[in-house]
């Protein structure tokens, strides 16, 4: 039996008013491999936080019976920290100051310095943002060979299907542990859905029936009433007999109006099932004026570019077809924003319909300025109408109060589900996506995937998650050797 390396007790995290996670009893054993899933905001960074001591619980204990190593989504790589040589030259870690370095570099330098220590408990926060595929491989490869507790948060399904053992989703504060990785537990959480959608009509069908039993005895004790009135108008009858049956009738009538209360108060003890919400099909249908009709709209012949003295395209070719999610794929470096940006600003080489217009979301472009509510920022900037405007961003999960948040006011995650919600609905015929899932949680990806499903112009997106780009992609292009090849 595998030893206890970790246990939680009686624990309550709370933020003002606001209680974040509720844990009565979690274990970790030695070779446990966990990935840990929810909704941004849900409490997972907390989580991992709170694993590793840095945060003290209002109730509660931790007990940690190992040393854990952390790999910090939000935090900076420390250049002075040791890191094995190797790993660093596996990684590509380029020799400047973290400062000079990129995203993905800063990413695959902390991988390195994480990799450079053994720990016997790992706990690991979105470890992919900013990884090409050759870095997710490398860390797939290291944490597939890591012998010890393993602790993911990710937002990669891929990586997860490929490492963990056990889901733990937080959900309203609560931890709900799944066995099996990430397919297992999407399995399990379609049979949960069915099994309740099930319960709710068995529930549905037993309250009918109660409550249709309840109203005919309530009929009958209405009859009894009405036969007991038009009995004692009637003449013939002594007054003893007379009072004998009114006496009679009306403990009929007060035994079956008790039958139809009981049959009310049952209905009352029922447990109450939820409906299942069906999910809404929600298209993006383009206006008239908006639509194109070339063929290829997008195409680019003998196509050079250079950046920084660097040659990352030389005469390349394509031409991307009308209304096709288009996935542009590569090593970090290779080019990929940077062919988006030429397509932006009509470079040379790029030939397109004078009919497109672009809507963008490039990484990191999400601020928002204003002091306009969500919803009234979404109305003025669409043709659609409200209810289909409340639509899209409640599958973004904007819902209740989040509609009338300050834009300026929204978190990076909150700005960028809002973004993307912006250019779906927007006046556009063409979107150019840079990285689009980056911060996103599983459950944000999966409307944006919906989105892409059900829009009717053409999409060119830049995506590492191999999961993403599988479900939504009709056509991939891999830059390769300064050209672009379609892969299919």
């Amino acid at each position: 039996m595998q030893k206890l390396v970790l246990e939680l007790k009686d624990i309550e995290v709370s933020f003002l008013d606001r209680t974040i996670l509720t844990i009565h009893n979690l274990k970790v054993h030695q070779f446990d491999r966990i990935g840990v899933v929810g909704k941004n905001g849900s409490g997972k960074s907390t989580l991992l936080q709170l694993l590793h001591q840095d945060l003290e619980p209002n109730k509660g204990h931790v007990n940690r019976l190992i040393d854990f190593g952390y790999f910090k989504q939000t935090e900076s790589p420390t250049y002075q920290q040791a890191s094995d040589f190797k790993l660093l030259g596996q990684l590509n870690v380029p020799d400047r100051h973290a400062k000079q370095m990129s995203g993905g570099e800063q990413t695959r330098l902390k991988l390195a310095q994480l990799f450079s220590t053994y720990h016997e408990g790992l706990l690991i926060d979105e470890p992919t943002t900013h990884l090409d595929t050759n870095g997710v491989d490398f860390l797939i490869k290291e944490l597939m060979y890591y012998y010890g507790a393993l602790i993911l948060v990710s937002h990669d399904r891929f990586l997860l299907d490929q490492l963990v053992t056990k889901i733990w989703e937080i959900n309203e504060g609560e931890i709900i542990e799944y066995t099996g990785n990430y397919s297992d537990y999407e399995q399990q959480k379609e049979l949960e859905r069915i099994q309740q959608q099930e319960r709710h009509k068995k529930y549905v069908k037993e309250k009918q029936r109660l409550l249709s039993a309840a109203d005919e005895k309530m009929k009958k004790a209405k009859k009894i009433t009405q036969a007991n009135q038009s009995m004692s108008k009637k003449e013939g009858n002594t007054p003893a007999n007379r009072m004998y049956m009114t006496k009679q009738k009306d403990t009929s009538q007060k035994s079956v109006q008790r039958a139809a209360k009981a049959l009310e108060k049952r209905v009352e003890q029922l447990e109450e099932v939820e409906a299942i919400e069906p999910e809404k099909t929600i298209r993006f249908h383009q206006p008239k004026l908006l639509q194109l009709h070339n063929k290829f709209p997008i195409m680019a012949d003998q196509l050079t570019i250079k950046m920084e003295n660097k040659l990352l395209f030389d005469n390349a070719r394509f031409q991307f077809p009308l209304g096709k999610n288009i996935a542009i794929t590569g090593t970090n470096g290779s080019g990929k924003s940077t062919l988006l940006n030429h397509i932006l600003h009509d470079g040379e080489g790029i030939t397109f319909s004078p009919k497109v217009s672009f809507g963008v979301y490039q990484q990191l472009d999400y601020q928002f300025s204003n002091d306009k509510t969500v919803l009234e920022l979404m109305k003025e900037n669409s043709h659609y109408e409200e209810s289909k405007i409340r639509a899209v961003l409640h599958a973004m999960n904007f819902t209740g109060n989040d509609l009338k948040k300050e834009t300026s006011q929204l978190s990076v995650g909150e700005a960028i589900r809002l973004k993307l919600c912006q250019l779906f609905l927007g006046s556009y015929n063409v979107l150019l996506l840079d990285e689009p899932t980056n911060f996103l949680d599983i459950h944000s990806m999966k409307a944006l995937e919906t989105f892409l499903l059900n829009y009717e112009g053409t999409v060119l997106l830049v995506s590492h998650d191999r999961e993403f780009v599988k479900r939504v992609a009709d056509h991939r292009y891999d830059i390769q050797e300064k050209s672009i090849k379609q892969i299919y």
